[in-house]
């Protein structure tokens, strides 16, 4: 869980850090400190002049899978991204209808016309819409960091497994401090 170093053009990826998500049960970290630590990120990142990115979902894929049904509408601010995070001037802001942040969406060409070759990617949930988001990112050529205590799931487990098995295999891990500290 060291993260070794960050390209001169890198950019902060969050992921669903909005109101409908951030109210829901988490584990194993509470969402406020996701929010918190990915707060703490943005302002590094923008202070830095560097592109900071907000996700939020607002559909889901249309193909059948074994979850339930969702059923009724979502409240009217459920896709707002949390006030902590802004948006602010500058900032990109993405909708997505799939897990990932990439598929369906313009982030990869907004990424490369600002030369960025690397992301550092925050968020909930973490075997979701992160890890989505971190593979899409890996399979683009993006060097990938991922922010361990800026980022919680739905299942302690399915965490666990994406911090441990997945995110070393698609690039570096380490903390919002580490992170925070290699930007400079």
């Amino acid at each position: 869980m060291t993260a070794t170093t960050l390209d001169p053009k890198t950019a902060l990826v969050v992921v669903d850090l909005q109101k409908g998500i951030v109210g829901l049960p988490t584990a194993p970290h509470p969402a406020a400190d996701a929010v918190a630590n990915s707060a703490t990120l943005a302002d590094a990142f923008r202070a830095k002049g560097l592109p900071v990115v907000l996700v939020r979902v607002t559909g889901g894929a249309p193909g059948r899978n074994e979850g339930p049904a969702q059923s009724g509408q979502p409240a009217a601010d459920w896709a707002d991204i949390v006030l902590e995070l802004g948006p602010r001037e500058g900032d990109i802001v993405v909708t997505k209808h799939t897990w990932g942040a990439f598929h369906g969406t313009d982030l990869d060409l907004q990424l490369r016309r600002l030369g960025v070759t690397q992301v550092v990617v925050t968020g909930i949930a973490t075997s979701i819409g992160v890890e989505s988001t971190a593979r899409s990112a890996h399979e683009y050529g993006y060097h990938v960091t991922v922010a361990t205590d800026a980022i919680t799931g739905m299942d302690a487990d399915t965490h666990r497994n994406s911090v441990e098995k997945i995110f070393p295999k698609l690039g570096e891990t380490d903390t919002t401090e580490a992170i925070v500290k290699l930007l400079g």
